[in-house]
């Protein structure tokens, strides 16, 4: 192809994970533009914080952990997370000369000549040796399917593209899902709404106390280990428990947090549980998590029967020129630190490698 261009290193992503990676080659030796390059399908800096809802503020953000070398400092709490972090995602870029290139869609990673990868873009074809995958989640909600759900008359939507929650006044919301997102979406709207509900799969599991450094590396190492064995990840946060602090306490107490089970069919103005009961909603709000954006990898075939990507580390199983960087266990912004390390490191070994090789 007469516009492939070669690097050594592809990067996509330029979110806390692609923004560690594209770090940690910088410290590496490897050159911008020249060595490596960074492909992100954003509009501007800041990954999928610049998507997120006016009314999270950066003070209501959980375990946000600065960006390798340059610290998030003076942050106002009160300001909405999605500016203060865009805002500091572009310093870090800037600082550090990444020269990210965006809008720029990666439609598809293939096998190349000479054991390299083909990524194919928006923006032409880039031929490398290795591949820092770190393309989240954002871009793939999950949405369960219910019977009925065609015949409902009023709003669904997910949390992806929640408004704020001023947008629901006057409104009756059943919100889906028992997560962060979910709790933080109830506690907002339970003051304008006329009425919440909150249904979820599973009873929520409520975690006292501080989230220590040996609690969080428990959790990791849950995820970690069906990773290990080519299964789909769970969140980190799946497996941590929701914070029990003032906020929920006020909620529990208050009843905006009694949950109930999940329903089995919605109605065209509501949702129905088996045993008859029905709620009346005038919206379904889909707090239900994400899924790994990684169908770009698919002419790789890096899946497993078990339907995930193995992984070694951050490294595919199936192909180790491919590592996932904020994949499962490094879903978390510490966690997407780690990983970023940990490819280059491994990246710098299998290019070395082959030039011993060749």
């Amino acid at each position: 192809m007469n516009n492939t261009r070669e690097v050594e290193v592809v990067v996509v992503g330029a979110g806390q994970a692609g923004l560690s990676g594209a770090y940690h080659l910088r410290r590496a030796g490897f050159r911008p533009e020249h060595d490596f390059v960074v492909l992100d399908h954003s509009p501007g800096p800041g990954g999928a914080w610049q998507f997120r809802w006016p009314s999270l503020t950066y003070g209501k953000v959980h375990g946000m952990h600065s960006l390798p070398g340059m610290e998030l400092t003076d942050a106002d709490s009160a300001r909405p997370s999605s500016d203060v972090i865009s805002a500091y995602f572009d310093r870090y870029e800037q600082a550090f000369d990444l020269r990210v290139r965006r809008p720029v869609e990666v439609r598809a990673v293939r096998e190349g000549a000479g054991g390299r990868l083909l990524v194919e873009t928006s923006d032409g074809v880039w031929s490398t040796r290795a591949l820092i995958n770190a393309t989240g989640t954002w871009d793939r909600p999950f949405q369960p399917r219910l019977p009925g759900q065609e015949t409902f008359l009023g709003r669904q939507l997910h949390t992806a593209h929640y408004p704020g929650p001023e947008a629901f006044a006057g409104l009756r919301v059943v919100v889906v899902g028992g997560g962060a997102s979910g709790t933080q979406h109830l506690l907002e709207l339970a003051p304008y709404a006329a009425a919440t509900t909150w249904v979820t799969r599973r009873p929520p599991v409520f975690r006292e106390g501080p989230f220590d450094e040996e609690a969080g590396r428990a959790a990791v190492a849950l995820v970690e280990e069906r990773v290990r064995h080519g299964l789909p990840p769970r969140s980190v946060v799946s497996v941590t428990g929701l914070p029990l602090n003032d906020a929920i306490r006020q909620g529990l107490a208050d009843g905006v947090l009694d949950r109930l089970p999940m329903f089995d069919r919605i109605t065209p103005d509501g949702v129905e549980w088996r045993d008859g009961r029905h709620v009346a909603a005038d919206v379904i709000l889909w707090a239900t998590g994400f899924r790994p954006a990684v169908g770009h990898l698919a002419p790789l075939r890096l899946r497993e029967p078990g339907g995930g990507i193995r992984l070694d580390g951050t490294r595919a199983v199936a192909d180790p020129r491919v590592h996932l960087v904020g994949y499962g266990p490094s879903a978390s912004t510490i966690g997407a630190n780690r990983a970023g390390r940990a490819a280059v490191r491994d990246i710098r070994r299998l290019l070395a490698g082959e030039a011993l090789a060749a």
